[in-house]
């Protein structure tokens, strides 16, 4: 009798390698961070109703939480790099739990706040994507991208499920059940998922990038990795947050952050009173709002996996483009609304645009790599955060100062192709390839 193939006997016993559980953990983590902080959004008629309080006073608990969270990002960087996300999450999800229960509770402005703005909002931040944009990218080189777009993805997933889930406990039981409902769901399933099976690296478990190199196919030897460094004297550099800061590239990212962000969240925060105004019904601006976050869900995918095989810059230049041409649908919806033009904006806007959250830690790793690069990836995401917040305000203010929303679009747009301008200036293929680059790099070589 034939002896077995030594070596497709072992292939086929080969475990699934742990950085697919570490995507699976974080999948469900960022499913339910995002929706615990975009809850607000459902509980703000209720609140309203109940308190009495005015507008202004009852949404600036979500802005207060914003600019709180946005603050402490360097202390979480801090933290990442001492403890790790098996304590980082679980004290964020800790947060947030105590805030959903203590919410149930407040009879005055100043309780709200404290509840909403600096246990729940705040403390969602510390389970969101700055985290796992830390820890995530350890984790894989030939798929990184992919694997971020994954464990993003469930942020759309997250809200159309837990979302419509909490307006249904709202109308049945009332929205503090809702509240102590949340706050059952992030104290039994985030806080053990992550203290007891999440890894901030592969070498905590003495294992490597992707689960090694490539595996060996019956009867031949493995190949050898293609060697993805480019500028080795760069490469070999240990980063630190001083350091890096002194760079251009670090600027140039930081750059291209700002104006990215400022992009994506001014049409977030006022794509449905533009629609409303244009003439659209409220239904189907809510809708529109919502399918934006399932193309999302392809759009984080599919970039991700693009951006492994020809390139970040490639990757970002595509999501940007989308940011680009939803402004110009936008343009042109203001002037002639239409069903038509209103999907490809919608279309544009979630498959490409919002695929650029599954980036923008696989840039930061690769281009400062080292060991801070926690704090490095906080600051950064810091000058991301105020793009964002200053994008949303931009538009409002614009569209005071002039009566339209156009001038804002015209500087959204201005704003996402100064983004596309700046990744390919920062250039991080010019430091590490991605793995298809790499592999074509190599395959070119033996010609």
């Amino acid at each position: 009798m034939a002896e077995p193939d030594q070596n497709k006997t072992a292939e086929h016993r080969r475990p699934i390698f742990y950085g697919w559980w570490v995507v699976a953990i974080a999948f469900v983590t960022m499913g339910v961070a995002v929706a615990a902080r975009t809850s607000f959004s459902v509980l703000f008629p209720e609140i309203l109703a109940e308190f009495g309080w005015s507008r202004g006073l009852t949404a600036g608990a979500f802005s207060t939480g914003f600019l709180i969270s946005t603050a402490m990002l360097p202390l979480i960087g801090i933290m990442m790099e001492r403890y790790g996300p098996r304590l980082v999450i679980p004290l964020g999800a800790f947060l947030v739990a105590t805030g959903f229960l203590l919410v149930t509770l407040v009879a005055t402005p100043w309780a709200f706040y404290a509840t909403m703005s600096l246990l729940i909002v705040n403390g969602s931040m510390a389970m969101a994507y700055i985290v796992h944009s830390i820890f995530l990218p350890a984790w894989f080189v030939r798929n990184r991208g992919l694997a971020i777009g994954l464990a993003f993805s469930g942020v759309g997933v997250g809200s159309m499920v837990l979302l419509p889930a909490l307006q249904w406990l709202i109308d049945l039981a009332g929205w503090r059940t809702a509240c102590l409902a949340m706050a059952g769901l992030v104290a039994v399933v985030i806080i053990p998922l992550n203290a007891f099976f999440q890894r901030g690296s592969p070498q905590a478990m003495g294992l490597e990038p992707d689960g090694g190199p490539p595996r060996q196919r019956a009867g031949r030897a493995p190949a050898p990795a293609p060697d993805p460094v480019v500028d080795r004297a760069w490469a070999e550099v240990d980063w630190t947050l001083a350091k890096a800061a002194r760079t251009t590239r670090f600027w140039w990212v930081a750059l291209a952050f700002f104006c990215g962000l400022f992009a994506w969240y001014s049409i977030q925060a006022h794509q449905t009173q533009f629609l409303i105004e244009s003439g659209f019904d409220a239904g189907v601006a809510v809708t529109a709002l919502g399918l934006v976050a399932l193309f999302g869900i392809g759009g984080q995918i599919s970039l991700g996996w693009l951006s492994d095989r020809l390139g970040r810059e490639v990757a970002w230049t595509i999501s940007l483009a989308g940011f680009a041409a939803t402004y110009a649908l936008l343009v042109l919806l203001n002037d002639r609304p239409s069903t038509m033009l209103l999907y490809a904006m919608v279309a544009c806007q979630g498959l490409l645009g919002n695929g650029l959250a599954a980036l923008f830690g696989a840039v930061m790793t690769e281009i400062f790599a080292g060991r801070q690069i926690a704090r490095i990836v906080s600051v950064l995401s810091l000058s991301g955060n105020v793009g964002g917040a200053a994008g949303a305000w931009f538009l409002g203010f614009a569209h005071d100062l002039t009566s339209s929303y156009l001038l804002g679009f015209w500087v959204c747009l201005a704003a996402s192709l100064v983004s596309i301008g700046c990744i390919w200036l920062a250039a991080p293929r010019r430091v590490r390839l991605v793995a298809g680059q790499a592999k074509r790099k190599a395959q070119a070589a033996q010609l």
